[in-house]
């Protein structure tokens, strides 16, 4: 019978956990019927409320559940890679706990295996539960995205996705610590295939990622596997410099041949706030590559546990 482990990592989700519990039990009774057993391992990111506590206390009530607890808030990404290196089943599939990624699905995934798939890709059919805003900014991220990187990411495909124990084992031997995981688990290939679904309303809580996350997130997936931003900005420099010298020969022309003065105080005063505006942002754009470098030569881990617990009966 093969084993399917669950990553669940959590942050404040106080609400959402019992509810995850009873529908994984639910679910877990379903697979055997299917020759599958179901294991769960959260990964509480440093919660500030009583997530950790609910947590130990549903997980010595259920068997096959486990969880490592964080020694603080080091964000989803780092979360989800913890929960990567420590499931030791044949497939592996991260979840969010707010039920927003249906168990249900999980069987058409586990057929999509068995069909020889190493990576089955959960995509949402339409983002009608999201904002309007929302919805816009994660269609311009994988344009952008898909544009700019030689990595193609599938639009509209989450974290949510079966993987065999051979793509993970690839996947957390990567040495990155500045994580984009989409990226990441993208990154490594192997047979993949896709399903679509309707994506449910959240049940409890609310969402932890607001647009500034989301935007230091998308910010992140295209400086980690591309280095086009870069390179435009020596083009465009390129350009300014090739138009600047044109000008700069057409008002010597101007003023040497037929006398006529050069633009006043306005024309100054506009081409110098552009040019420093440009520069500014291009500064900015190298920074941001710098400060990855800068971070990746740290070596720091990527987490820190300060401790677990599991269910004796729990095999995750």
């Amino acid at each position: 019978m093969k084993e399917i482990a669950i990553i669940v990592p959590v942050y404040n989700e106080e609400l959402s956990i019992p509810v995850f519990f009873n529908e994984f039990v639910k679910f877990s009774n379903k697979l055997q019927n299917v020759h599958y057993k179901a294991n769960v391992l959260f990964v509480n990111d440093g919660s500030t409320d009583r997530t950790a506590e609910v947590l130990t206390e549903f997980i010595n009530q259920t068997p096959n559940s486990s969880a490592l607890f964080l020694s603080r808030n080091f964000g989803k990404e780092a979360a989800l890679f913890a929960g990567l290196e420590h499931a030791q089943s044949d497939l592996i599939i991260p979840m969010d706990v707010d039920l927003q990624d249906p168990f249900e699905l999980i069987f058409e995934m586990i057929k999509a295996y068995e069909q020889g798939a190493d990576v089955v890709l959960a995509q949402r059919s339409n983002r009608a539960s999201d904002t309007f805003l929302k919805r816009l900014s994660a269609q311009w991220f994988y344009k952008l995205n898909n544009k700019m990187s030689a990595l193609k990411l599938q639009e509209n495909v989450g974290d949510f996705r079966l993987m065999t124990k051979q793509v993970v084992d690839e996947i957390v031997q990567l040495q990155e610590n500045q994580l984009f995981m989409k990226g990441l688990m993208s990154w490594v290939g192997f047979k993949t295939t896709q399903i679509t679904y309707t994506r449910p309303a959240r049940l409890n809580g609310k969402t932890k990622f607001n647009y500034l996350k989301l935007w230091n997130l998308a910010v992140e997936g295209i400086t980690s596997f591309s280095t086009l931003p870069l390179k435009v900005w020596t083009y465009f420099g390129t350009f300014v410099a090739f138009v600047s010298f044109l000008y700069g020969l057409k008002i010597i022309i101007e003023k040497l041949f037929f006398g006529i003065a050069a633009s006043g105080y306005a024309s100054l005063m506009v081409a110098i706030l552009f040019f420093g505006g440009v520069q500014l942002i291009g500064i900015g754009v190298l920074g941001e590559y710098l400060g990855r470098t800068y971070l990746e030569t740290k070596r720091r881990p990527r987490y820190i546990i300060k401790n677990q617990i599991q269910n004796k009966e729990n095999n995750v």
